[in-house]
């Protein structure tokens, strides 16, 4: 969710309690002011009603409302020594509603010529229901025009004032540590936003170079290791060749050949793990998988058919991927190496591709791998000559190009790698 969208919705929230609190409060209010409005209504029409009687006697002898909006009964002084002004509602039938309506009763008592009467003046008043749906329909229409003004105001003047911030999170998503790129930021006059991003480029400056600080180390360890190896390897078979020598001095040559060349691939393999992790590979196509899978299949046909074993492949999908070419072919080769390698001679490999996910399996004799441990570095299954890092390599692979690999056990190792569907 957007920020702006984010507190239009808190905007939202809060302007509802505000305006039911302040409808709930403006209720009351109106109506203690319409009683108070109608009592001094009630009140004048009494005056003006004995103010009638005086003129007219005859107008004592109404005690029916009738066609008035008022009744004069005679009554005893001892039921009306106590008697004050009284204001209170009743109901009344409407001829014109034909239904019984809500009306102001104003009950009162007045001398005249020695006698004693009580008055009863009415007045219609409104009705608290029609009252509160329109006051609903009244604060519904002003909550949607309030929200409806905060959504233009967010859009039109916030969305202008948080553009630098927009633009330096634009800068940030196409910022690449590998094209040595600085960002560009949009001058403004916000204070927090230029803070913002003075800090940001202090910080992409210092990230730039420790990356380049570490590139370099390990380009430089690398060839500095890679160096020394390959001039020992060579010395040793020189020796050999141009020396005599018995079995067991061979043997012993032979096994520190071995250990160097395992070190030379040792090295190879974290150097490249290294250029994964800093992503040194920019470049990217659209890679054929099946492709790939098909010619690294025909490259290991040797060292199956050295196990003998069939690998069958059941390529239904044709899966294409944006990413960088030499990665695709050294995650698949992994995979499917181990699965030769460690697979149990006479056995068959498949590998299938459905649903945009490339199933490996393969039948061993080991049982079911440690999962937790299966993709970390120098992990070995049981080969001492490997150096352990294959495995680690393709799930290095696959969490630079967000692709889901796992591992299952069900009677045979499966090795599954999915791609992102479109």
């Amino acid at each position: 969710m957007k920020l702006l969208n984010y507190t239009t919705r808190y905007f939202a929230i809060i302007l509802l309690i505000l305006l039911s609190v302040w409808a709930v409060l403006f209720y009351f209010e109106m109506l203690d002011e319409i009683y108070d409005s109608m009592d001094d209504g009630l009140e004048n029409q009494k005056m003006l009603v004995i103010r009638r009687v005086k003129e007219d006697a005859a107008i004592l002898e109404k005690n029916e409302f009738g066609e008035g909006y008022y009744t004069i009964k005679k009554v005893e002084l001892e039921n009306v020594q106590n008697l004050k002004d009284n204001y209170r509602d009743t109901l009344m039938y409407m001829h014109n509603e034909e239904d019984f309506e809500p009306v102001r009763l104003l009950e009162s008592v007045f001398q005249q010529n020695g006698e004693y009467y009580k008055l009863k003046v009415i007045t219609s008043m409104v009705e608290e229901d029609d009252l509160i749906e329109d006051l609903l329909y009244s604060l519904l229409w002003l909550y949607l025009g309030l929200i409806f003004s905060i959504i233009l105001l967010n859009n039109i003047v916030l969305k202008k004032v948080w553009n630098p911030f927009y633009k330096l999170i634009s800068e940030l998503k196409n910022f690449n540590i590998e094209k040595d790129e600085n960002i560009k930021v949009e001058k403004t006059s916000i204070e927090e936003f230029n803070l913002l991003n003075k800090q940001i480029q202090q910080l992409l400056q210092k990230s730039k170079d420790s990356f380049t600080g570490q590139k370099q180390f390990i380009e430089n360890a690398s060839h500095e290791l890679q160096t020394p190896l390959a001039i020992s390897i060579n010395k040793l078979e020189l020796y050999i060749e141009n020396n005599e020598l018995n079995e067991d001095e061979l043997k012993q040559i032979a096994a520190v050949l071995n250990n160097l060349e395992r070190l030379t691939r040792f090295n190879k393999s974290l150097l490249l793990l290294s250029k994964i992790e800093n992503q040194q590979f920019v470049a990217e196509e659209r890679v054929s998988i099946n492709t790939i899978i098909e010619n690294l299949v025909d490259d290991f046909s040797d060292f199956s058919r050295h196990k003998n074993m069939e690998v069958v492949m059941d390529l239904k999908e044709a899966i294409e991927f944006e990413m960088n070419k030499d990665l695709a072919i050294i995650l698949f080769t992994n995979l499917i190496k181990n699965a030769i390698f460690h697979g149990e001679s006479g056995s068959k490999i498949e590998i299938k591709t459905d649903n945009s996910i490339v199933n490996i399996s393969n039948f061993s004799e080991n049982k079911e791998l440690k999962k937790e441990k299966l993709f970390t570095r120098l992990y070995k299954i049981r080969d001492k000559n490997s150096n352990g890092l294959g495995l680690a390599i393709s799930k290095a692979i696959a969490d630079e190009y967000n692709l889901a690999l796992s591992y299952h056990f069900d009677e045979k190792h499966i090795f599954k790698v999915g791609f992102p569907k479109k």
